[in-house]
């Protein structure tokens, strides 16, 4: 079983592929991009993620031969036992073809299940956040802890939908849960991709995130992250969160179990 110290050293690996990807990425941004029509945003959507995974299946396979790969970024559910590459190419991408600067690449090693590494890089910032399972989460090197408030009512709080075409119920849930929290948190962003708020609740610049449905690659990278920067994960009844869970909450610790308290109501 690898150690700690094995899982830091292959995280340097990690973070150089996610930059490396992130790179051409941001040579191939415009902010001037407007996609005209539904085939046109598909295209842009494909091209990307093909460009970047060709990067990252290459440097991270060559790290992690025996690990398996994941390259749909809109899988879910649990995985098979033993050790998973779960990529995001682009996450964010709808906003990169569109001319929006807020997208990311990151890259989460899943080992039975359980995500003990990730690397988050923001190309237009050049922000990296990374963390090892048991070794704490870091932006650029520096340690990352969650908000330290204390009540909701004073809460940046957000959320988002998981993907395009999910049911009518799903989309029930997150109006109601929206509504919800417009009545009890401070303010509100409703935004994709999870992962660009889920960083800002490992930093403590923001305080809650749910959401309902469940995208792998859209929520484990973050869901260690904020663990390890002393963030709670649960699902939204305040219950253990893993990959076969129908929702997700992240909160700093204190604001947790007012949060629950909120989404719980939601049937």
């Amino acid at each position: 079983m690898p150690t700690l110290a094995d899982d830091e050293t292959l995280m340097h690996t990690t973070v150089a592929a996610v930059q490396a990807a992130g790179r051409h990425l941001k040579n191939r941004f415009s902010f001037d991009a407007r996609p005209g029509s539904r085939d046109a945003i598909l295209a842009a959507l494909q091209a990307n993620d093909v460009e970047s995974l060709g990067i990252l299946r290459r440097l991270l396979t060559e790290a992690r031969p025996g690990a398996g790969w994941v390259e749909d970024e809109l899988e879910t559910g649990a995985l098979p036992p033993g050790e998973w590459w779960v990529i995001d190419p682009v996450e964010g991408n709808i906003n990169h073809i569109h001319g929006m600067p807020n997208w990311c690449v990151t890259a989460t090693l899943v080992r039975d299940n359980i995500p003990v590494l990730t690397g988050v890089y923001l190309p237009m910032t050049g922000h990296t956040y990374t963390a090892v399972r048991g070794g704490g989460a870091y932006l650029d090197g520096v340690r990352l802890h969650a908000s330290g408030k204390t009540k909701l009512d004073a809460a940046l709080v957000g959320t988002g939908q998981a993907m395009p075409g999910e049911d009518r119920d799903t989309y029930r849930r997150i109006g109601q849960s929206v509504t919800a929290m417009l009545e009890s948190a401070l303010v509100q962003h409703v935004s994709v991709p999870a992962t660009l708020q889920l960083i800002h609740i490992a930093d403590g610049r923001m305080d809650v995130f749910w959401q309902y449905s469940q995208v792998r690659s859209g929520l484990l990278a973050g869901a260690l992250l904020v663990e390890e920067a002393g963030g709670r994960i649960t699902d939204t009844h305040g219950r253990p969160w893993s990959l076969t869970s129908a929702d997700f909450l992240a909160a700093a610790p204190s604001l947790h179990s007012a949060a629950v308290n909120v989404l719980s109501a939601i049937a």
